[in-house]
């Protein structure tokens, strides 16, 4: 197995001081993960944050702006701050100004991703990657999955063998189903739901996810039955009122499943931003969330435990792991045709994983490229 520099560097030397702590694995039960939450430094800040969601807003402002300075703004009369389904809807039913304009941020940002993409095959851990599955709430939009398309495109025009692919689920929903894929399945085997944490800078989720392991095994089927959003980023709170919260959440939805008949499994899953720690603790990258979430003095994990100390009558198990690394394993099941694949979610940042699955692809059997590279001679 290899590793890139940067974030997977701490990951490996976090794994050497506490080698039994189940979280932020590098090994999970049918996949590897290579890499995640690279922070890669490009001119002024990171690569990153030239393809989050306020990237793709500044490219638009830029162009509002250039435009306002020779003629009127096309988007005048819609206001200066446009949402993503108005951006959505102008695309649709907008004047041909209007919809040229956004299909023009569009293109701007469909080739910052590209740029970017560009730079994180040139890492290690992701230059065998066959398949980027792109996640995140910009790819619900429409802009957002044109700017995706376009940016595969952009990469196969320039001999990228890559694809470019949206996550299947929503994106209120692949950060929970993803969860199921970090336990082993036979902890599942007395029980057909579990209970799924999404942190992302901006909100917090949490839910029940089914999953439906007699229509499909492989946990393709896994479906979120019931969650709760709470938008911490509109609101003034700190990290004690934020982690309460979720406590109340939790414990809402626990206690629901039980009402309905669901036999939920003593785990809960939790995708978080950062660098995940074996112990639970955060080293870096959660700098979005409400306070200081990497303090020495503070362990996620431990304070989920205390707020839910049991499901049904047994203690509960929590394992946490990057928010991304989460979103991504929601798409394992759908990966098995091939041996190396990466996400991306585009959200209030950039979020990144790369995997190597411990199975061989299933009827597929694809030479490699001499020299590891994605792209054709």
């Amino acid at each position: 197995m290899t590793f890139t520099t940067g974030a997977v560097m701490a990951v490996a030397t976090a794994s050497k001081t506490n080698p039994t702590g189940p979280h932020g694995a590098q090994e999970l039960p049918s996949v590897i993960v290579t890499s995640y939450n690279l922070e890669i430094r490009d001119g002024d800040g990171f690569l990153g944050d030239k393809a989050s969601r306020g990237a793709f807003m500044d490219h638009l402002a830029e162009l509002r702006s250039h435009l306002a300075e020779t003629s009127e703004d096309p988007l005048a009369k819609v206001g200066k701050t446009v949402s993503k389904s108005e951006l959505d809807k102008l695309l649709t039913e907008g004047e041909a100004r209007e919809a040229a304009l956004v299909l023009s941020a569009v293109e701007r940002f469909a080739q910052s991703l590209a740029f970017v993409i560009r730079r994180f095959l040139r890492q290690k851990a992701w230059s065998p990657v066959e398949r980027i599955v792109v996640g995140g709430g910009f790819r619900q939009s429409r802009i957002g999955e044109l700017a995706i398309a376009r940016a595969g495109i952009i990469l196969q025009t320039e001999g990228y063998t890559i694809e470019l692919v949206p996550v299947r689920h929503h994106s209120d929903e692949a950060g929970l189903v993803g969860s199921a894929h970090l336990a082993p399945k036979w902890i599942f085997e007395a029980y057909d739901s579990l209970v799924a944490v999404d942190i992302g800078g901006s909100n917090i989720r949490a839910g029940i996810v089914e999953l439906r392991q007699d229509k499909a095994s492989d946990l393709s089927k896994a479906r979120v039955w019931e969650t709760e959003l709470w938008r911490h980023a509109d609101e003034e709170t700190s990290r004690e009122q934020a982690v309460r919260r979720l406590g109340k959440m939790l414990r809402e939805q626990i206690e629901h499943a039980a009402k309905e008949g669901l036999r939920v499994a003593p785990f809960i899953g939790v995708g978080c931003p950062g660098l995940i720690e074996p112990d639970g603790a955060i080293d870096r990258g959660a700098q979005n969330l409400p306070g200081n979430w990497s303090s020495s003095r503070f362990n996620l994990v431990e304070s989920i435990r205390e707020m839910a100390p049991e499901i049904g009558e047994h203690d509960t198990v929590v394992t946490m792991h990057n928010d991304a690394v989460v979103q991504g394993l929601s798409e394992l099941p759908f990966m098995q045709d091939v041996e190396h694949w990466a996400v991306l979610t585009i959200g209030t940042g950039l979020g990144n994983a790369s995997f190597h699955n411990r199975a061989k692809p299933k009827g597929r059997d694809k030479e490699k490229p001499k020299d590891g590279k994605s792209k054709k001679d």
